[in-house]
């Protein structure tokens, strides 16, 4: 073959590898172009099921704190209605619009009696108030309102309960301090009822710009997977209402069994808030 014929002959052939390059090139940049499109889709399918998986789940603490408040508020009520309200009444009979007939020590006697009535359902006011706000938390801190609660447990006599606060010399906000007693008063409470726990023990500290909280115990206690699994159902009210707390602060809660498996731990950081 002549040098003129190859050139002839892949002269011919190079339409062919161009539009078989040029056809792959095309298929290509077609299949890109579809996955891209594809992918963006799972994406976007993705997104949107968190997004209605974050707003049920926002659904169950509002109905979680509604249900937590309401139980509070029929608490409360029942407390005046049962107790105060019987004890203003017979107060009232003793403060009748006959005493003025009376003899001077019959009426001494009532108002007397009267008097102890009030000061009792003045007491039982001051009770009902203080489970909102106790006021060693409102007028001393979280420090003192927490040690108070441990040395209540501990004088029991039935578990010992310890606490320490290592670094505690600026106060978290009256809100905060609020909710973080409430959350750790759950935790408290949830340990004696079920834990079956022979000791019990907090701790606070700061780590750089956290805040933390540390609950010990040796009893029966759940690990993270059972706090994310009963957070959002129905059933789990004390878990969601600790959660729904949590979320307010900003913070972090974990669950787990030290790796000695003797105990629980409970863990509770926040961020510290940048002074004014």
């Amino acid at each position: 073959m002549t040098f003129l014929q190859l050139i002839s002959n892949e002269g011919h052939s190079i339409p062919y590898i161009l539009y078989f390059g040029t056809l792959g090139m095309f298929t290509l940049a077609i299949a890109l172009v579809v996955f891209i499109v594809f992918y963006q889709r799972r994406i976007i399918q993705y997104q949107m099921k968190m997004q209605r998986m974050e707003e049920e789940q926002q659904k169950l603490l509002l109905a979680a704190s509604i249900q937590s408040q309401e139980e509070e508020r029929q608490r409360i009520a029942a407390d005046l209605h049962d107790d105060a309200g019987p004890l203003l009444a017979t107060a009232r009979l003793y403060l009748n619009e006959n005493l003025v007939h009376q003899e001077v020590t019959t009426q001494l006697q009532a108002i007397f009696s009267a008097k102890q009535i009030i000061d009792e359902a003045i007491q039982l006011i001051r009770n009902i108030s203080h489970s909102l706000m106790p006021s060693t938390l409102k007028n001393f801190g979280l420090e003192s309102a927490i040690n108070d609660v441990f040395q209540k447990i501990n004088g029991s006599g039935s578990i010992n309960a310890s606490c320490r606060f290592h670094d505690y010399r600026r106060r978290l906000s009256t809100e905060k301090e609020l909710l973080l007693f409430r959350i750790i008063q759950e935790l408290i409470n949830n340990t004696l009822k079920h834990s079956h726990a022979s000791f019990i023990h907090l701790i606070q500290g700061r780590n750089n710009d956290q805040f933390f909280i540390r609950i010990h115990h040796d009893g029966y206690g759940i690990t993270q997977d059972t706090y994310e699994k009963y957070k959002i159902i129905p059933e789990g009210l004390g878990l969601k209402n600790i959660h729904s707390r949590v979320k307010i602060l900003k913070a972090n809660i974990t669950f787990e069994k030290d790796p000695s498996q003797t105990y629980f731990k409970i863990s509770i950081e926040l961020p510290l808030e940048t002074p004014g």
